[in-house]
């Protein structure tokens, strides 16, 4: 596998976030004798009403009271712990210690991510998560950041399926996309996904995206349609188009030092209860995307179906060349053998 080293410090927040979060605190409970709570900062760039959020939110309630207080995980979500580039970062740094990272951030640090952040990998979100989240496929994979990155992966959430919404037209074909900019997420992978489409990708972290869709620095973007209405974009980019051209995953990731300082019951503890709330996240997602549509709609957005054939035919040539190594198509083969 190749591996990338984790990119210098941003140091224009890492005091600030050291104040603010510490390095997987110990606070000593009351009582005599009592053991210590280590406390466990989350970083999220989603807000409170996102699916995220709220199986998180289970996910640290079960650990805390599986633990009996030994573990206290505290989520910060509206990326006030930093932006997704930045949570890399100080994760592996123990600046701060967790965070929900999106797949794109993991190709950054080791290229093999690739295969699960590249289009027509997975069938379906249910195909995505029995792969992911097994480890006897991603296992090897996942381990690959801990000694080069002090990153250790407890699992993933899926993003949904991820289509293009703009300001200016409904798109049916790549066609449709030439000379429309659409902001991507920071990763080669995707900028050259987006060049396939047909569009002009831009690079940005996803909390400008509002701001940049409402001065029109860019025309687009392309999400989920849950992040599409929790972000409010739908009040700037009204047409929504089926691509479905990619099933992105966020994974849960801490500091390997946290997680390590954690005793074996106390990892196996946070292992599952991530793994028990992916099952809440799922039923929370399915009903939050249904429900993201009428609002969008009753706001005055159009959703449309595009000519799937055809964006295919513009996306398939990226698998052979993502696929340009043994893992690589070994992790491939074993993600389509759990289809």
């Amino acid at each position: 596998m190749k591996i990338k080293s984790t990119a210098r410090l941003l140091g224009i927040t890492t005091v600030a976030l050291l104040a603010l979060t510490g390095c997987a605190g110990t606070t000593q409970s009351e009582g005599d004798g009592a053991a210590e709570t280590v406390e466990i900062r989350l970083s999220l760039n989603q807000t409170e009403e996102h699916p995220n959020y709220l199986a998180l939110t289970s996910f640290a309630d079960e650990v805390r009271e599986k633990t009996d207080g030994r573990v206290d995980v505290q989520i910060f979500p509206n990326a006030v712990l930093g932006a997704q580039q930045e949570s890399v970062q100080l994760v592996g740094s123990g600046a701060v210690d967790a965070a929900s990272i999106s797949g794109t951030q993991m190709n950054n640090l080791n290229e093999d991510f690739a295969v699960l952040d590249m289009p027509l990998v997975f069938d379906s979100e249910a195909h995505q998560m029995k792969a992911i989240n097994d480890p006897t496929i991603t296992g090897e994979l996942f381990k690959s950041l801990e000694s080069s990155n002090k990153l250790t992966i407890v699992g993933a959430y899926t993003q949904g399926a991820r289509s293009v919404y703009n300001s200016q037209n409904a798109v049916e074909t790549p066609a449709d996309l030439a000379g429309v900019k659409v902001r991507v997420q920071e990763s080669e992978l995707h900028v050259s996904m987006l060049t396939a489409m047909g569009g002009s990708p831009a690079p940005m972290a996803f909390g400008e995206v509002y701001t940049a869709l409402q001065s029109g620095v860019i025309d687009g973007a392309e999400n989920n349609s849950v992040s599409y209405v929790t972000e409010k974009h739908y009040e700037v980019a009204p047409y929504f188009s089926y691509t479905r051209h990619l099933i992105g995953a966020d994974f849960l990731v801490l500091n390997s030092d946290v997680f390590n300082s954690l005793s074996d019951e106390d990892q196996q503890i946070v292992s599952t209860a991530f793994l028990n709330s992916v099952d809440e996240f799922m039923s929370i997602w399915d009903a939050q995307s249904a429900e993201a549509v009428k609002t969008a709609e009753a706001a005055g957005s159009t959703f449309n179906e595009v000519d799937a054939d055809a964006f295919r035919a513009v996306l398939e040539p990226m698998v052979d060349d993502v696929l340009d190594t043994d893992d690589k198509k070994a992790l491939y083969d074993a993600i389509r053998a759990a289809a």
